[in-house]
This record gives C-alpha cells, sequence and structure tokens, in this order.
C-alpha cells in the first residue's frame, strides 16, 4: 500500500515569534531615549556652567578669537555711536573685576579708571535700548574678530543705580484708615 505524505507548502508557514520579543525592542528603544535626553541635559549644564567671561579674560585668551562667546563689561557712555537709519551701534565696555561686592561701585570704578582694559563692541540690527547709557553692565553674546572688535548678536543691559532705593535705611509708613 502507498503511503501519502502531504508537506505544508513555505508560503503558509508563520513566523516564529518568542513571547516578550516586543518587549525587548521597546525596552531597548526606551533606553536609546533615556541615554539622548540624560546626555543633551549634561552637554547643556556643563556649557552653560559659565554665564559670561571678563573683557580681561576675553583680549588675555586667544582661544575666544571667532568663537560665539559672552562677555560682561561696563558701557562707556562717550563711545556710545548709533545710526537710527542702518540700526548700527558701536560703543566700548570697560572690564569688570570678576570678585567685586558693590556691582555701582565696580561700574563705576571701571569706567573712570583710564587704565582700565577695554573692548570695541559693534552691533548691526538691534535698536538701540533705553538702558544703553553711562555706567551700565553690558551682557554680550557675538565673538572676537581678528581687529579686535567685538561683533555682538544680543545685547542684554543692567543698571543697577536704577534699582536700588535712595534711602535703604528709610521704612515705609502704611496710611492709616
Amino acid at each position: 500500500m502507498a503511503e501519502a505524505t502531504w508537506e505544508k507548502p513555505q508560503h503558509l508557514t508563520l513566523p516564529v515569534t518568542r513571547i516578550g520579543g516586543g518587549r525587548w525592542k521597546f525596552l531597548i528603544g526606551g533606553l536609546l531615549i533615556l541615554s539622548a535626553v540624560a546626555y543633551l541635559i549634561i552637554s547643556s549644564t556643563t556649557a552653560g556652567g559659565l554665564y559670561f567671561i571678563t573683557v580681561k579674560d576675553l583680549l588675555n585668551n586667544s582661544q575666544y578669537v571667532n568663537k560665539t562667546i559672552r562677555i560682561s563689561g561696563a558701557v562707556i557712555g562717550s563711545t556710545i555711536q548709533y545710526d537710527e537709519k542702518n540700526l548700527v551701534m558701536d560703543f566700548s565696555i570697560a572690564n569688570i573685576p570678576a570678585d567685586y561686592t558693590n556691582l555701582s561701585k565696580a561700574l563705576y570704578e571701571s569706567v573712570n579708571d583710564p587704565r582700565s582694559i577695554r573692548v570695541p563692541v559693534h552691533i548691526v540690527g538691534q535698536v538701540k535700548p533705553d538702558l544703553l547709557k553711562h555706567e551700565a553692565q553690558a551682557i554680550l553674546t557675538g565673538s572676537l574678530d581678528k581687529n579686535g572688535v567685538f561683533q555682538a548678536t544680543e545685547l542684554l543691559l543692567k543698571c543697577p543705580t536704577k534699582f536700588q532705593d535712595a534711602n535703604p535705611g528709610q521704612t515705609i509708613v502704611q496710611p492709616s484708615a
């Protein structure tokens, strides 16, 4: 008697999957995403660790030339030039010592000391802010070009005397009803 055998065709067979195979892919994908987020947090924290450098550090270190950095200095009011039509600002800033205790005093001394280290600043495409005046603290983002001019792309200003009390010992009396 002849034996009849039947074989299943290859195109009808289903692939064998392991139980939990999709979970491993999900776990590995989650770990990759978590690693990427951790890397971004750590790299942004270390890069932003130094808020700004001083004018002295900028001019004494050649590694900063043509690199985007943030610097701080005291605005020298007599050097401010502004072309309103073309939105071009030029002024100079003086070095503020990194270890000051009184910002107003440090700004005053930096601007009025003829021996203080200074750097010219050039900004294009920004309207002149009202706080850009003598003895304001300027925090600038940009790069130092080969001619020694700081080409700024962002300007932040602080004017500490504007926010200090005129009479710090004076108490405020509430009117009685």
